[in-house]
């Protein structure tokens, strides 16, 4: 590794917080699904910022769009209108279906305010007794990383020494509508379902055909909020609009992230109607920077680009030839064990019972092969392009998968 990059992870070490462990590339530009490190190194990005970028780094429509505004006027706090916002509310809403949306900024922040609004509306809607509310989640679940999140976290090292942690929380096996069945069946005092419909951070844990749908029909019966964080598999990462799109399942409560900026601006929203989104009155909930103006000339550009450019319907169809390739490399390995995903949200399982850190090096190895992706759980390696790839590009980095993997074997 050259002398530049050096200095720059160096710097991080010395300055900032240890709360990542990110490969040794340094990156300077990036530009569709291309980004460059600082010694002009080009990389195929295989991660996305974890899906941020869906519409590619540095889309000129949402440069624009930001830089315009920028000019004009940034933020206002709540505390005024502004002429931007109600028209990104407008906009947001209808584009997905939906009465009312809250904005606010980061994907934590919006699981944040799903908790309180199903909360919210369990006490004044349904009736629960107060501090009684219990939110069913799912095993393996990655939501955020703020104290009440981590409260429902399976992952040690999400929660470990960050106690005391905030109760009303049951967490069930993810893909098993018997159990939630079950737990809401034994538990009169639950107000939502929080699920992910494909585990992202758990490496792309697909759940089965009907599976959401059969969870949204036991909720109706309970009288039961559906709430889907769609933060990463959301905006056309799966093949369609939203992952629950798959099951035809409108969610009660959908919260929404990340490629809702194209990965220019912190941007997240959470959707509802307006039987649920009425619980939340002036003063109750909000955010000095949630739906400033630059958010929403932002939100609306990107949406945009996700229809005019048909990001879903090429998601599905690269998904469906990206799946196969992979499968093929799988056949002819001992350490690629199988393949997994829907649309460009995808991850390869590594057999690594002989050397622990076997999914790290080969992620080491990829990028010196000019592919970027990054592990997740140890053995398994997430492949999240941008969702602009072409079908040129998508073959080109398949060959250095096989090329990068056959090397191990």
């Amino acid at each position: 590794m050259e002398n530049k990059s050096n200095e720059f992870i160096a710097l991080e070490e010395k300055y900032g917080a240890h709360n990542y462990h990110p490969l040794p590339v340094v990156l300077e530009r990036g530009e569709g699904v291309y980004v460059w490190d600082v010694d002009g190194k080009r990389y195929f990005d295989f991660l996305s910022a974890y899906s941020a970028v869906n519409q590619g780094h540095c889309h000129p429509k949402i440069v624009e769009a930001l830089t315009e505004q920028a000019q004009k006027l940034t933020l206002t706090s709540r505390a005024f209108y502004n002429n931007k916002l109600g028209v990104y509310e407008k906009f947001v809403t209808e584009f997905f279906g939906y009465d009312k949306v809250l904005p606010m900024n980061t994907g934590a922040e919006a699981v944040e305010t799903a908790i309180k609004l199903c909360r919210k509306w369990a006490y004044e809607k349904k009736g629960l007794a107060e501090n009684s509310a219990k939110i069913i989640v799912c095993e393996q679940n990655f939501h955020g990383r703020t104290t009440t999140i981590v409260s429902f976290s399976v992952d040690k090292e999400a929660y470990n020494h960050y106690g005391p942690f905030t109760p009303g929380f049951l967490v069930i096996p993810f893909n098993d509508v018997v159990a939630l069945q079950k737990v809401l069946a034994e538990n009169a005092d639950i107000a939502g379902f929080l699920v992910e419909p494909i585990q992202g951070e758990a490496g792309a844990r697909t759940p089965d055909d009907g599976y959401l749908k059969a969870c949204y029909d036991v909720c109706k019966q309970h009288n039961v909020l559906f709430i889907a964080d769609e933060v990463q598999t959301g905006i056309a990462r799966t093949g369609k609009l939203l992952a629950c799109d798959y099951d035809a399942v409108h969610p009660d409560i959908l919260i929404l992230g990340k490629a809702l900026s194209g990965g220019l601006y912190p941007v997240s929203a959470v959707l509802a109607n307006d039987e649920i989104m009425h619980v939340i009155r002036p003063g109750q909930h909000g955010s000095t920077f949630g739906g400033n103006p630059l958010a929403a000339a932002v939100g609306i550009a990107a949406l945009e680009i996700v229809k005019q450019q048909n990001l879903a319907e090429n998601a599905f169809n690269l998904g469906v030839y990206f799946r196969k390739a992979m499968s093929e490399i799988c056949e002819n390995s001992t350490i690629a064990s199988y393949v997994r995903g829907k649309g460009l949200l995808n991850a390869l399982i590594i057999n690594n019972q002989k050397e622990k850190d076997l999914a790290w090096e080969i992620c080491l190895e990829l990028a010196k092969n000019g592919l970027l992706a990054k592990p997740t759980h140890t053995n398994i390696i997430r492949f999240a392009p941008p969702l602009v790839i072409t079908q040129t590009q998508l073959e080109a980095c398949v060959e250095i998968i096989r090329k990068t993997i056959h090397s191990f074997e």
